[in-house]
């Protein structure tokens, strides 16, 4: 299952020592990809082989496009949304068609570090007749044990395979060498620092590891980290766009807390300080409180600021780079007329 944002290290080293050892054995390898966000939207085969020749990157819609396109950045909440969404429904479709209901084994890499993960696949996956295995597990193979025999079989380190902007190298005490990792792909990294700071700018609860952001990791007086920083200056060198932004914090009849809801539409489209000089100016003239970024040039108005109890409503205009779609919930706007029958500034932008 192509994610689209491997790093550059996986894919040489798994066309250097894997691939020839698949084609030496005849191992079929099938590699999938989403069409797009919907599951409507179906599934491509970017190739099936069983003499493959190089391992494709990506296919027509990644997880990257999912996330870039609504202004956000994985959850490190609950399930690992993210990892089903872009390899169990792709791997599951395949499946299924191949296999049809008839009983097949399916040999998980999770390793002996990971036996919740274990757990939870076996939990996940909805296909008849299918049997998971993981022999890591059985074995007691651990990281460090995985490490070590790949050091020993192709004599080079082998680093951990994951999406460039993965959440989870803060939770398993990965992230040092994570950074490591951006210091020595410093383009990879600005790209990163431009997703985060595009789902921050529509919410600034949307940090990319929960209550840390990529960006405060940076010391621009090292040289290393100056390189990521002047990345990521170059990555917000692009159109922007003026949003405005709304959310509804619901309960169920129940009481329960209902799925946030959201709506965003972009107002209008330019360089960063002239829609921020728009929007600081017509904020004043109504009233309405302006922050300013100094440094990367966002600015951001809070019509309706987030309240402390559900049910409640937030609304802000903000500028960010032009990469977000206009998008809105199902039902947003009976909900959020029931919701704020009151009236609330208003600032002239459209």
């Amino acid at each position: 299952m192509a994610t689209g944002s491997e790093w550059p290290e996986t894919r040489l080293l798994v066309e250097e020592f894997m691939l020839p050892l698949l084609r030496e054995h005849g191992v079929r390898l099938v590699q999938l990809a989403r069409n797009g966000h919907r599951k409507e939207d179906g599934f491509t085969v970017l190739d099936d082989s069983r003499r493959p020749e190089r391992l494709i990157a990506r296919g027509p819609w990644t997880l990257w496009d999912d996330l870039e396109s609504v202004g956000t950045v994985p959850q490190q909440a609950g399930t690992r949304k993210c990892s089903l969404w872009v390899k169990g429904a792709v791997g599951d479709w395949w499946l299924a068609q191949v296999f049809g209901g008839c009983p097949f084994r399916q040999v998980m890499g999770f390793n002996a570090d990971e036996a919740g993960r274990c757990l939870r696949d076996e939990t996940a996956s909805k296909l008849h007749g299918r049997t998971g295995l993981y022999p890591l597990l059985d074995w007691g193979w651990g990281r460090r044990e995985v490490e070590e025999y790949l050091l020993a079989r192709f004599g080079v380190h082998w680093p951990k395979s994951y999406c460039t902007f993965c959440c989870f190298p803060v939770s398993m005490g990965a992230l040092p060498a994570h950074l490591e990792r951006m210091r020595t792909h410093p383009d990879i990294a600005g790209e990163v620092l431009r997703l985060e700071y595009t789902a921050m700018s529509l919410n600034p609860n949307a940090k990319l590891y929960g209550r840390r952001t990529l960006l405060e990791f940076f010391d621009r007086t090292r040289p290393r980290d100056r390189a990521c920083l002047e990345a990521f200056e170059r990555e917000l060198d692009m159109p922007w766009a003026l949003y405005r932004v709304r959310r509804l914090f619901l309960v169920s009849a129940g009481g329960g807390r209902r799925p946030v809801m959201r709506s965003t539409e972009r107002f209008d489209t330019g360089r960063p300080r002239q829609l921020a000089r728009r929007l600081i100016s017509v904020s004043q003239r109504h009233g309405v409180d302006v922050e300013r970024d100094p440094v990367y040039g966002r600015a951001r108005a809070w019509l309706r600021p987030r309240g402390t109890a559900w049910p409640m409503a937030e609304e802000l205009f903000t500028t960010a780079p032009a990469r977000v779609i206009d998008k809105q919930d199902d039902n947003f706007e009976p909900h959020w007329r029931a919701l704020t029958s009151s009236s609330t500034a208003q600032l002239p932008l459209g």
